[in-house]
């Protein structure tokens, strides 16, 4: 089975980058099948940058629970005109069954060691000795004769955990799995699915349960790379465990890739870079430092080359079109806006969610406030948080207007600038993890 690398929830550019430059550096340095996940849409910042890059999005990974095309084998086939000869020599190769699917790839029935002795018994009888069929006889008749076509199928993409009682309830042992279209995808047993294997995962770019994939206690967890807070998340057993308070989890990326003695394609290192300058607002971020102005040098030596997607590109000019790539109210709708890069946190009694967004202008929030109000309380509500936060960040000015929905009386006290429409003006506060949520956090937990 691949590992997956994969990052949190929502996920912003540098978790997509992070988990695309890891899984390559996996594989380059040690060989493994690493493949790049995401847990969730791609947003507009990284959807510009991979398309810059010619990068394939990762692999859409929304639940860890093992799905029954996790243990399902593509066995061979034959079709129901066939022989049963041709039936018979499959199933002796592949442990007693044997696929029979349509002329369209599509389940007919399975012929099994049980399937097979109901044949024998139609055609002999209760006397084998007095009979004058024989076995040749029986294994030049079509497939059809000896199929069993009330075999449950399953589809690949559910969950096993879903629909186990189901298949601990059916007799047989061996079941079809077909993909969306219902087309022959394999056979699963009943042995497999009882004890199905647990899905690898190396998480980047958070640490805490309620950002991780969905399910992801019924993965194996192998290694967690971060540049986020502690949140406490439970292993079954001891794990590879970086945190470290740098800027951006591409960062620590493209260290290790460096510790490796690897030069990263000239499209890793410009997705890592795209990742860094969205995390630390191109270098001016108050969570920057030495480590990612280091790594962003390297990276730009690796990506601006003559046979690069940035080969007319320098340093400023991509960071100016990978910021604003991910700013603006306009393009987007507000559920949208609140939902596309939102963390969520618990703090004392308190569960609730910070969202931001990135601008040119602060002043763009004047016409669509009321609108992202709205929004920002319609997610509160599904969500069932005590409050909801969105951080609405100038990438030029350095400076965020904050908006908040349903917040409880012990955040009165926050030290910013009320404004008339209900904001409140954070001057010099871009960043979401080293300036407001410690802010927050300390208010509650007082």
């Amino acid at each position: 089975m691949p590992v997956y690398v994969i990052g949190h929830v929502n996920p912003d550019t540098d978790s997509i980058a992070a988990a695309l430059g890891y899984a390559w550096l996996l594989h380059e340095r040690d060989g493994i099948e690493a493949v790049a996940a995401r847990s969730g849409v791609i947003n507009p910042q990284s959807a510009w940058v991979l398309d810059f890059l010619h990068i394939k999005p990762p692999f859409l990974l929304n639940d860890a629970s093992p799905k029954f095309g996790s243990v399902a084998v593509r066995l061979d086939t034959t079709t129901p005109e066939r022989p049963l000869w041709e039936a018979w020599g499959i199933a002796s190769r592949t442990g007693g069954v044997a696929p029979i699917v349509t002329e369209d790839n599509k389940p007919f029935g399975l012929v099994t060691g049980a399937s097979l002795f109901k044949l024998m018994a139609e055609f002999v009888g209760p006397n084998a000795r007095s009979s004058d069929t024989a076995v040749s006889q029986i294994l030049e008749l079509p497939c059809r004769e000896a199929a069993d076509t009330t075999v449950q199928h399953f589809n690949s993409s559910t969950r096993i955990k879903d629909l186990i009682r189901k298949v601990l309830r059916e007799e047989g042992d061996d079941f079809w799995v077909v993909d969306d279209n219902g087309k022959y995808f394999g056979i699963a047993r009943k042995s497999d699915l009882i004890h199905p294997p647990r899905i690898k995962l190396i998480l980047v770019d958070h640490n805490e349960a309620q950002q991780a994939v969905s399910s992801f206690e019924e993965a194996e967890l192998i290694e967690i790379l971060d540049h986020h807070r502690l949140g406490n998340l439970p292993t079954n057993s001891p794990i590879h465990f970086t945190v470290v308070p740098v800027g951006s989890t591409s960062t620590l990326v493209t260290e290790r890739i460096i510790e490796a003695g690897l030069s990263a394609t000239p499209e890793i290192a410009g997705v890592l870079l795209a990742g860094i300058i969205s995390d630390t607002l191109n270098l001016i971020s108050p969570t920057t430092t030495e480590r990612d102005k280091n790594a962003v040098k390297r990276l730009s030596r690796w990506a601006f080359t003559s046979d690069s997607p940035l080969t007319t590109e320098n340093l400023d000019s991509y960071a100016e079109k990978v910021l604003n790539a991910g700013s603006g109210l306009t393009v987007r709708p507000p559920r949208e806006i609140v939902t596309s890069d939102v963390k969520t946190y618990d703090a004392g009694e308190y569960r609730f969610s910070i969202s931001q967004v990135e601008v040119s202008d602060l002043y763009e929030l004047d016409d669509h406030a009321e609108a992202l109000r709205s929004a920002l309380q319609e997610y509160r509500e599904s969500k069932g948080y005590h409050f909801a936060v969105l951080m609405v960040t100038d990438v030029v000015r350095g400076s965020s207007r904050i908006l908040m929905v349903n917040p409880p009386a012990i955040l009165e006290d926050l030290p910013f600038n009320p404004a008339a429409d209900g904001t409140l003006l954070a001057e010099g506060m871009v960043s979401r993890k080293k300036q407001l949520v410690p802010i927050i956090l300390s208010q509650l937990e007082v």
